[in-house]
């Protein structure tokens, strides 16, 4: 097989990894090869070459159990003709938990010098020892697919401010965010991108506690303006890269764009204290994409968590009344 180089033009990193690992595979044999993403201590399986394991795209393994991780740390070689004689790779669990006989591991970096995941392959049985003399070639093909996810990302960056720019349709008038059918949209775009990067993501539902009580008591000219507040409260605590959106009366969702758990937790208490201080009360819930779900499960599992906290702060202040 002669690997091509219109995905390279093209900028199509998923299409020039199944092609790269058709290459690698028909070359080297060897029963899995892959390209896989880090996201925390989840590796997703992007793409995959399988001839021996029946991993598909979508499989998460635990990234702290893998060859790849010691490979990254320098504990081990890139590639190991046999995986046992390797002491950082006879005591990885993976080991423990699928027959590997070879191995073979090369990281995909991000424009920012931060590991994306790896191009990697392993094989139930030993290899030759010759493999070893192919390690320059096969960290060829991994640093042009680097290359080419940087170049791609960066086009994805593009395509958001793009999808951005051209939106007025998608505005809610009172509060400027987007509205419900921007976010179903920009649900859409995110979801098709972290099925294709591995992007981590999460979804933040808010709900206003009192606008009820605030327009029966006050008018709904003072309830508008307190969805205002709440939305450049919203604005003012996510990130740039972050959707926010107001989607019913008084709800709002925050969608977190290439966001791990820990700077979701970051954002959501960002949230509560941005609303606190603007003397907004709001019931709050969030929930991490993962690759068994879409976001679209995201946003549903995110309100139910919202509606949780909002019984249990209803509770609380029901026990503080008696």
């Amino acid at each position: 097989m002669v690997m091509q180089t219109s995905d390279v033009t093209t900028g199509n990193f998923a299409s020039a990894s199944r092609r790269a690992l058709q290459f690698l595979q028909e070359r080297f044999g060897l029963g899995l090869w892959m390209v896989t993403r880090v996201d925390g201590d989840n590796w997703v399986v992007l793409t995959a070459e399988d001839r021996a394991y029946g991993f598909s795209e979508g499989t998460v393994l635990k990234w702290s159990d893998s060859f790849c991780s010691r490979m990254v740390e320098g504990l081990g070689p890139n590639i190991a003709p046999e995986s046992s004689a390797v002491d950082a790779y006879a005591g990885a669990p993976v080991g423990r938990q699928i027959p590997i006989g070879a191995y073979v591991g090369f990281p995909l970096v991000s424009s920012d010098g931060v590991l994306f995941g790896t191009l990697c392959a392993i094989d139930p049985q030993p290899q030759s020892p010759g493999l070893t003399d192919q390690v320059e070639f096969i960290r060829l093909v991994a640093d042009l697919l680097s290359e080419l996810l940087r170049a791609e990302l960066k086009a994805v960056d593009v395509d958001r401010r793009l999808e951005r720019a051209v939106d007025q349709a998608r505005r809610d008038e009172l509060t400027s965010l987007y509205n419900r059918r921007g976010w179903v949209e920009f649900l859409e775009f995110e979801e098709r991108r972290c099925r294709r990067y591995g992007h981590p993501a999460c979804v933040i539902a808010v709900d206003l506690d009192d606008l009820k009580r605030i327009n029966d008591l006050a008018g709904h000219a003072a309830g508008d303006d307190a969805l205002r507040t709440a939305a450049r409260a919203l604005s003012a605590a996510v990130r740039g890269i972050d959707i926010v959106a107001r989607t019913g009366g008084d709800e709002f969702m925050v969608l977190c764009i290439e966001c791990d758990a820990k700077s979701a937790g970051a954002v959501v208490e960002r949230v509560r204290g941005a609303l606190a201080a603007a003397g907004i009360r709001a019931s709050i819930g969030m929930a991490m994409r993962t690759p068994e779900a879409g976001l679209s499960v995201t946003a549903q599992n995110a309100d139910q968590a919202m509606y949780r906290d909002k019984a249990l702060r209803k509770e609380r202040r029901l026990e503080r009344s008696v």
